[in-house]
C-alpha cells in the first residue's frame, strides 16, 4: 500500500503550487507588501541612476577621452561608499530606528540628485553620486535587517528574500531600462526640446525623475510602514547580543561587539569565509568573461551566450534554493553550493568547446544563486535582531570590496600570460591568462567553501553524501530528523506509550518532540465533524487529512528540519486502516489523500503495538470484529515493509509494554543511528514466564509473520460466537 498511481506526474505541479502558496502567504502580510513596493521604487531608481548619470556625464564632458571614462567614473563613485562606509550602515541599523534611517537616506538621495540637475557641473555629478551611494549603503542594512520583523514566522524569510531579489534584479532592471529608453526617445518623437542642448535637458529630466522616486519612497516609508520600527519580533532561543540602547553602546563599542560576534559564532564566521571565496570567484569570472569568450574562437555571440547562461543559472538557483533547503539544511547547502561553483569554474577553465562552457557557466550561476539567497536567508532567520544590521552590512561590504578588488586585479593577472593556440580533439583553442585565473578562482572557492562548510555544519553525525543523494532524488528521503510513529487499533493506549517513549528518548543527544494531534482525540474529532454537519465517510476523511496536513506543516516538519526526534501516535497507518476497514473507503484513494496531507512524509520507524482487541477494548466505539480487521490490515502493512516496522507485543501492563518498545527502538538505533539513543541502556523488567517476553529482533520478525494468519482466524472465531 505504498504506491499511488500518478503520484510521480503530480510532483512538479504540487511543488509549483507550494511555491505559489508560500509567495501568497508572504505577500498577504501588508507591511511586507508595502516594503516590497518601496523596494521596487528604490531598485528602479538605483538602476535608472546608473543609466541617467552615465548619459548626463557624457553630455557635461566635452573631452572625448573623459567621455570614455564617464561610465567607469559613475560606477566607481557609486561603489566606493560600500568599500568605505558599509559597517557604519550596519551600526545605524542596530543603534537607531530603522524606519527613520531609511526615510532620512531617501530624502538625502532625492536632494543630491536634484542638485546634480541644478548645478550641472561634471565634478559635482561625481561628488553627488558618491553621496547618493553613501546614503544607499546606509539604507540597505536597515531594510534587510527589518524584513524578518515584518513576517509572521522566521521560516518565511527565504521566500521574502526571493521576492526581493526578483524585484531588484528582475522587474526593476526591466522597468529602469524601459523607462530610460522611453524618456530619451520622447524628444525624438515629440520634439520637446530643440537645439544642441536638447539631449542635455532630457538627461537632466531623467535625473529629476530619479530623485522623485526616492522622495516617494521616503514618504511611503514615513507614513505607510510604521512596522519598520519593530524590534525582536522573532526572538531566537539563545540570544547572545543585547540591544545597543540597553547597553548604551558607542559606535566604537558596536564595531568591536560586531567583530566579536562574528569571531565567536561559527555559523556567521563560516558564512563570511564562504562568501569571500564566492565573491572572489565571481569577480574573476566577470573580469575575464570577454577575453575568455574570445579564446573559444566563437565570435561575439559566445560572450552573449555565456552572459545569458550565467543569468539563467542565477535565476534558476534562486528559484530552486527553497526547495533544496527543504531537503538539505541551509548551513550545509551554503558550503556545498560554493564548492560545486568552484569545481564548475575549473571545468570552465579547462573547457575546449563553447557547448561545455555554456553548461558549466550555467551551473556556476546556478550554484551562485543558491549560495547568495541561502546566505541572506541565514542572516535573516538565524542572526539576532540586535546585530543583524551589522552582519548584513559586513556581508554587503564584502560583496563590493571583493568584487571590486578582483575586477581590478584580474586583468593584470591575465596580462601575465601570453596567448598561444593549441589543438584539442581537432579543434583550435586559445590558451591565455583567463584560464589560469579561472582555475585559481575555482580552487580558492573550493577551499573556502570546504572551510565554510566545516565551520557552519552542525550535523556531523549525518553523512554529507547521504544528504546530497537526498537532495538530488526526485522523491527524496528525509534525513534531517527521525520520525517514530506508534500505531495500533483504537483499543490500544498508544498515547501513553508515545509519551513514555518520548521521555526516554529525551535523555539522549537529540531534542525530542512529542507530536499531538487534537483530531485523533475521538471526542474532539466527533465534535469537529458534528459542528461541520458532516455525515459521509469521504467528507470525514477529507477533514482528517486537512487536520493532518496542518499538523505536519506546523509541528512535525519544522522539528524534523531542526534535527529533532519526533514521536507521533497514529500518524497515518492506523487512521488509514480504520477508514479502509470500518468505513469501507477505497485504499488507493486514501493512500493518495494521505500522501497529499503529509507531503509524502513517512515515519523512519513505525512501532506496531499488537494486542488482543477483545481484552483491551474499553471505551472505543468500534466493534471488536472491526478492531480485528484493522489489526489484520496493520499487520499486512508491517509485513510489506519490514525495514521500517517493528511489531511489539502490547499485552500486559503499560510499564511492561513500554519496556518492550524501548528495547525494540534501541535495537534499531544500533550502528549508524546510535547517536539518537539515550546514553543509558533500556531497563529490562523482570518478567515471569507467564508474561510476554520483551520484544527482540527475533520476536519482531516472528510477530510480523504470525500477524498475517492469526487475525483472520480470530475474526472467524468472533463471527462464530
Amino acid at each position: 500500500m505504498r504506491s499511488v498511481p500518478g503520484a510521480g506526474s503530480g510532483g512538479s505541479a504540487s511543488a509549483e503550487a507550494s511555491t505559489i502558496h508560500r509567495v501568497r502567504r508572504v505577500l498577504a502580510i501588508r507591511p511586507f507588501r508595502r516594503l516590497w513596493g518601496v523596494t521596487y521604487l528604490c531598485s528602479v531608481a538605483d538602476w535608472l541612476n546608473l543609466l541617467a548619470l552615465t548619459s548626463l556625464s557624457t553630455k557635461l564632458l566635452s573631452n572625448y577621452t573623459a567621455q570614455n571614462f564617464a561610465f567607469v567614473g559613475v560606477v566607481l563613485t557609486n561603489l566606493l561608499p560600500g568599500l568605505l562606509f558599509a559597517p557604519i550602515g550596519g551600526i545605524l541599523a542596530d543603534r537607531f530606528d530603522r524606519r527613520k534611517v531609511m526615510v532620512v537616506c531617501d530624502f538625502l538621495r532625492c536632494g543630491f540628485l536634484l542638485s546634480i540637475a541644478i548645478v550641472g557641473a561634471p565634478w559635482w555629478l561625481f561628488v553627488a553620486n558618491f553621496l547618493v551611494g553613501c546614503c544607499s549603503i546606509m539604507w540597505i542594512p536597515s531594510k534587510d535587517a527589518a524584513v524578518p520583523n515584518l513576517l509572521r514566522r522566521p521560516d518565511q524569510v527565504e521566500t521574502a528574500n526571493q521576492l526581493g531579489m526578483v524585484m531588484t534584479y528582475g522587474l526593476a532592471v526591466i522597468t529602469a531600462a524601459g523607462a530610460n529608453a522611453l524618456i530619451l526617445g520622447a524628444n525624438t518623437t515629440f520634439h520637446l526640446f530643440q537645439g544642441a542642448t536638447a539631449d542635455l535637458y532630457i538627461a537632466k529630466i531623467v535625473v529629476v525623475i530619479n530623485g522623485l522616486l526616492y522622495l516617494t519612497s521616503g514618504i511611503l516609508i514615513a507614513t505607510r510602514i510604521p512596522e519598520l520600527s519593530l524590534r525582536d519580533v522573532h526572538k531566537l532561543p539563545d540570544q547572545k547580543v543585547k540591544k545597543a540602547d540597553e547597553e548604551k553602546f558607542g559606535f566604537g563599542d558596536m564595531v568591536r561587539d560586531g567583530l566579536r560576534f562574528v569571531k565567536s559564532t561559527p555559523l556567521v564566521r563560516g558564512l563570511l569565509i564562504g562568501a569571500f571565496g564566492a565573491f572572489a570567484a565571481g569577480g574573476a569570472v566577470v573580469a575575464s568573461a570577454k577575453p575568455y569568450s574570445s579564446s573559444l574562437l566563437a565570435g561575439d555571440a559566445a560572450f552573449n551566450l555565456l552572459v545569458l547562461a550565467v543569468f539563467l543559472g542565477l535565476a534558476t538557483g534562486m528559484a530552486l534554493a527553497p526547495k533544496l533547503a527543504r531537503r538539505l539544511p541551509h548551513d550545509r547547502l551554503f558550503g556545498i553550493s560554493i564548492v560545486v561553483a568552484g569545481l564548475s569554474l575549473v571545468i570552465i577553465a579547462l573547457s575546449p568547446h563553447l557547448a561545455i562552457s555554456v553548461i558549466a557557466v550555467a551551473l556556476t550561476g546556478f550554484c551562485a544563486g543558491i549560495a547568495f539567497l541561502t546566505g541572506v536567508t541565514i542572516i535573516g532567520s538565524r542572526v539576532e535582531d540586535a546585530i543583524r544590521g551589522r552582519v548584513n552590512a559586513i556581508y554587503q561590504s564584502m560583496l563590493k570590496i571583493v568584487l571590486f578588488g578582483s575586477t581590478i586585479v584580474t586583468p593584470a593577472l591575465i596580462g601575465l600570460v601570453r596567448p598561444h593556440q593549441i589543438n584539442v580533439w581537432g579543434s583550435p583553442v586559445t590558451i591565455d591568462g583567463t584560464r589560469p585565473v579561472m582555475i585559481g578562482g575555482g580552487v580558492l572557492a573550493v577551499l573556502l567553501g570546504v572551510i565554510a562548510y566545516r565551520q557552519m555544519d552542525d550535523r556531523r553525525s549525518e553523512k554529507i553524501l547521504t544528504d546530497l543523494r537526498n537532495a538530488l532524488r526526485r522523491a527524496p528521503r528525509r534525513v534531517n530528523g527521525f520520525l517514530i510513529a506508534l500505531e495500533g487499533t483504537t483499543a490500544i493506549n498508544t498515547a501513553s506509550q508515545a509519551a513514555r517513549l518520548s521521555r526516554w528518548l529525551g535523555t539522549g543527544t537529540r531534542p525530542v518532540v512529542l507530536a499531538a494531534d487534537p483530531a485523533l482525540d475521538e471526542l474532539r474529532f466527533r465534535s469537529l465533524i458534528s459542528d461541520a454537519s458532516l455525515t459521509g465517510a469521504r467528507a470525514q476523511a477529507l477533514v482528517a487529512a486537512a487536520v493532518r496536513a496542518e499538523l505536519v506543516e506546523r509541528e512535525i516538519q519544522p522539528a524534523l528540519d531542526a534535527g529533532s526526534v519526533v514521536v507521533m501516535e497514529r500518524f497515518v497507518d492506523s487512521p488509514l486502516a480504520h477508514l479502509c476497514t470500518v468505513a469501507g473507503l477505497d485504499a488507493g484513494e486514501l493512500e493518495g489523500l494521505a500522501d497529499w496531507a503529509t507531503g509524502k512524509l513517512r515515519p523512519d520507524l513505525t512501532v506496531l503495538l499488537d494486542a488482543d482487541p477483545g481484552q483491551r477494548d474499553q471505551n472505543s466505539s468500534v466493534s471488536v470484529n472491526d478492531q480485528w480487521r484493522v489489526q489484520h490490515l496493520l499487520a499486512e502493512m508491517a509485513a510489506a515493509d519490514p525495514d521500517r516496522y517493528v511489531v511489539v507485543d502490547a499485552d500486559g501492563t503499560d510499564d511492561e509494554v513500554a519496556a518492550r518498545v524501548r528495547t525494540a527502538v534501541l535495537a534499531v538505533f544500533v550502528g549508524r543511528l546510535s547517536g539518537l539513543a539515550p546514553s543509558e541502556p533500556a531497563e529490562r523488567p523482570e518478567l515471569d514466564h507467564s508474561t510476554h517476553a520483551v520484544a527482540t529482533a527475533d520476536v519482531v520478525e516472528g510477530a510480523v509473520a504470525e500477524a498475517e494468519l492469526a487475525p483472520a482466524q480470530e475474526v472467524s472465531e468472533v463471527d462464530a460466537k
